[in-house]
């Protein structure tokens, strides 16, 4: 019997040469994957987001107002926002005309639109109205509420830092479009730090404040 000789087996040299390639990339792949899951850029965290509204008071009952029965109703339109702060970007300034906006840091929504249910709020604990209407609204007011948020950024320029907040507050007669009155607040509140979380609590406490002053205003002016 004959015995085939060994090197009939054998694989050709360039087959021999592929082989041993594909082998060397094989085992080069999962380092190369890993090498490409640390060189690549990493994702940018997402920013940290804060709102107006830190909620009612611990005990609106003590604080609220009742309205007379013959008390006028007021609608309140969404605010208006001026350029520059009608985005969910929180502003902050260093110096004067230029303003800039925090990376990490943004607002749930625009701020002028976290205004209207704090205006809301305390115009029906003010007590001047019999209702308050957030527009749109089927039911007819008396009188209406336009607003304009004009500024709500954080100063560096002075330390500490101070959030200022400033709104334009037109009250206007429904039934002839006439305004009756208007003013411009500007509130100023001190950070406790120069951060911007620290800046979101002055802002918050700035639109508390701003709130009541225009719901004492038109009130007041509706009477």
């Amino acid at each position: 019997m004959t015995h085939p000789h060994p090197a009939r087996h054998a694989l050709p040299p360039g087959r021999a040469g592929g082989v041993a390639r594909w082998c060397w990339l094989a085992a080069l792949l999962p380092l190369l994957a890993a090498c490409a899951g640390t060189l690549l850029p990493k994702p940018a965290p997402a920013p940290t987001r804060f709102t107006l509204d830190t909620g009612p008071a611990s005990a609106p009952a003590a604080s609220a107002r009742t309205a007379a029965a013959d008390a006028p109703t007021l609608t309140v339109d969404l605010p208006r926002a001026a350029p520059g702060y009608d985005s969910r970007r929180m502003v902050y300034q260093r110096r004067p005309q230029q303003m800039e906006a925090f990376a990490f840091h943004e607002w749930v929504e625009p701020p002028a639109q976290m205004l209207a249910p704090l205006l809301v709020r305390a115009l029906q604990d003010q007590g001047g109205f019999r209702a308050v209407l957030r527009a749109p609204s089927a039911a007819a007011g008396g009188w209406r509420l336009e607003t304009e948020l004009l500024r709500l950024h954080q100063d560096f320029s002075q330390r500490p830092s101070q959030v200022r907040l400033s709104v334009r507050a037109v009250l206007l007669n429904s039934a002839t479009r006439q305004a009756v009155a208007w003013r411009e607040f500007d509130v100023s509140v001190a950070a406790t730090s120069d951060d911007p979380v620290a800046g979101a609590a002055a802002a918050q406490a700035a639109a508390r404040q701003l709130s009541t002053e225009v719901a004492a205003f038109s009130a007041e002016r509706a009477r």
